[in-house]
């Protein structure tokens, strides 16, 4: 009679209680807010961003990683003012709250914005006044992770990670490095990371998304990456699968986004079941919503439907992105006992 319950009764993933880890700043955005600021401020959008939305892409070469990025570049431009930004928070944390997330760890580099909003020290503070707000208004925690572009100067690496370290304890929580893997190596940034660390920041680097193992290995020995963004080419390299094992990193799944982008041909083709039954932590998220059309829950969804987890093994992994998170201890307890109540109902 359990397993048949188990196999008939489909509980509810937005209630699930869960932590969201991989979660880009303007990648955030809701579509219509993306729309309706564009109209007001007057930038055009293509066809990509309007109706086509969401977007095909497929990032696996040069070409379509700079349409991927161009499309990016083109969804920040539409935040120009304070208030927009301040929206964008407040709307991302009520996404996250609809979605069963109580606790969201969101990237951003603010060299993107720093030209706009007076520099990157005051682009920072607005980004934590944003947050501080949004929580208050929705009840999601939320901590901040400051990212480091690759394709820029690793000093520029440095001079943020001196910057978030400088906002440690008051909003930030960890240290990332993002954009196109194949572009800058992670040794390079092994000093930007080493102040981070100093300073008490989580090492959250990508790795093994667009690249194989290598890559995962430079994170893991190079930056000593506590969690490591995607790292789904790791399965390639059982040794180096052992050895995150071994060590307790958390990757950061993005079913969705690695099918958009070309990493997986389809959903049933990204490793989940395989580096979940290698013992391997997991954290789902969903990357960029705007790009990839779709939330946190939806690869809660495509965990079930295309790997066949349980809603035992769906709590699970909701278990492993709150431990693998840096919330504090009240909302950690919270949310575990969170997620006993629902495997329970």
């Amino acid at each position: 009679m359990r397993g048949l319950s188990e196999r008939t009764l489909r509980r509810d993933l937005a209630v699930l209680p869960k932590a969201h880890l991989h979660l880009h700043f303007t990648g955030s955005m809701r579509h219509s807010t993306l729309v309706e600021l564009a109209a007001e401020h007057g930038v055009h959008l293509p066809d990509a961003l309007v109706e086509d939305w969401p977007p095909r892409l497929r990032a696996t070469d040069e070409r379509g990683w700079f349409r991927f990025q161009r499309l990016y570049d083109i969804a920040r431009s539409v935040l120009r003012t304070p208030e927009d930004l301040r929206r964008l928070v407040h709307e991302t944390a009520e996404d996250e709250a609809a979605e069963g997330s109580g606790w969201l760890e969101i990237q951003v580099d603010p060299s993107g914005y720093a030209a706009r909003f007076g520099g990157l020290t005051p682009t920072v503070e607005l980004v934590l006044d944003a947050v501080r707000e949004a929580e208050k208004a929705t009840g999601v925690g939320i901590g901040v992770v400051i990212a480091a572009n690759r394709t820029r100067h690793p000093l520029d690496a440095k001079t943020l990670a001196r910057l978030a370290v400088r906002y440690a304890g008051r909003g930030v929580v960890g240290f990332g490095l993002s954009n196109d893997e194949r572009r800058g190596r992670a040794y390079d940034f092994e000093g930007a990371f080493r102040i981070a660390r100093r300073g008490g920041l989580l090492a959250v680097p990508h790795g093994g998304e667009l690249l194989g193992p290598a890559s995962v290995r430079e994170c893991l020995e190079t930056l000593s990456a506590d969690r490591l963004g995607h790292g789904v080419r790791a399965v390639e390299d059982p040794r180096l699968l052992e050895t995150i094992v071994e060590r307790g990193v958390t990757l950061e799944v993005c079913p969705a986004s690695n099918v958009g982008l070309g990493v997986a041909a389809t959903a049933a083709d990204v490793p989940l079941r395989a580096l979940y039954e290698a013992g391997a932590r997991i954290a789902l998220g969903a990357d960029d919503p705007l790009l990839f059309g779709s939330r946190l829950v939806r690869q809660y969804e495509l965990a079930r439907a295309e790997h066949a987890f349980t809603d035992a093994e769906l709590a699970e992994l909701a278990r492993q992105s709150i431990r693998g998170s840096c919330a504090p201890d009240t909302i950690r307890d919270r949310l575990l006992k969170g997620v006993d109540d629902w495997e329970r109902a």
